[in-house]
């Protein structure tokens, strides 16, 4: 299984070889980094926790989980199926996961938040058709009707009314991948996706994480700095090769020890 997050932008167009016009939405997709890796010995279940984006001020328990590896401003859990077991083993934390892990033809599921309508009646949330346009429906040509049976003499539950429609995370299943822009982070994905533009989008298929090679931590690079620092002063403490030997420097105390004898003689 493989896994990364985006960020929904605006929906475009991509030509087929054939020229047919496909419809599809653009993500941009920044490096997301491994914050944890869950395992059934310590945690009970297989997850791996990917982060991403940039947030100026975090509260202290989220600078100590991140440490040195950045401060994200969205923090996501991609659980995995026991067949998957050998991913937590190949990841660690610290790892990056570009782009480039999908590729065209991959199908995918997306989830995201949709876009918040407010309070919506029946007819925009449910599909009802409404009353008939005839004599006697005043003000009745888009209202529920009857809700209620005479025998319980109450509305069962789960009736569908009206009420908050959207802002609810919804997944949309076998999207197609059309096209990936390496240099730009950008992912091209058949069809609508759920939310609005600057949306946090879950994407995630079946296959491998392409893993980016990670650069040395803090502590080896003070390490290797260090090392360095030290080789360099001794180098210039070395003389270096091909320069003359350096004049025998006059011991003057000597000197001074024999006037004084002399004179007192």
């Amino acid at each position: 299984m493989k896994f990364i997050l985006g960020e929904k932008q605006e929906m475009t167009q991509k030509h087929a070889p054939n020229g047919a016009v496909i419809p599809v939405t653009k993500i941009t997709v920044a490096p997301c980094v491994v914050t944890q890796v869950k395992r059934d010995a310590s945690d009970g279940y297989l997850a791996v926790q990917i982060a991403t984006g940039k947030k100026r001020n975090l509260p202290k328990p989220l600078k100590g989980h991140f440490k040195d590896l950045g401060s994200f401003r969205f923090v996501r859990e991609f659980r995995l199926a026991t067949a998957d077991a050998a991913q937590t083993d190949s990841l660690k934390v610290g790892d990056k996961i570009s782009v480039e892990t999908f590729q065209p033809g991959d199908k995918v599921k997306v989830t995201g938040t949709s876009k918040g309508r407010g309070f919506q009646g029946v007819v925009k949330r449910h599909g009802f058709h409404g009353s008939p346009k005839t004599h006697g429906h005043k003000d009745q040509l888009r209202m529920p009707g009857s809700s209620g049976a005479t025998e319980p003499q109450h509305v069962f539950k789960g009736s569908r009314m009206g009420g908050q429609m959207g802002n609810a995370q919804v997944t949309v299943a076998n999207l197609e991948v059309i096209a990936i822009d390496s240099q730009k982070g950008e992912l091209f994905i058949k069809g609508a996706v759920p939310g609005a533009r600057g949306n946090l989008i879950m994407i995630y298929g079946g296959g491998d994480i392409q893993v980016v090679a990670v650069p040395s931590s803090k502590e080896e690079n003070k390490k290797d700095t260090a090392e360095e620092v030290v080789a360099a002063v001794v180098a210039e403490k070395k003389e270096p090769e091909g320069s003359e030997p350096a004049a025998p420097v006059e011991d003057k105390t000597e000197n001074k020890i024999e006037d004084k004898q002399e004179t007192t003689t």
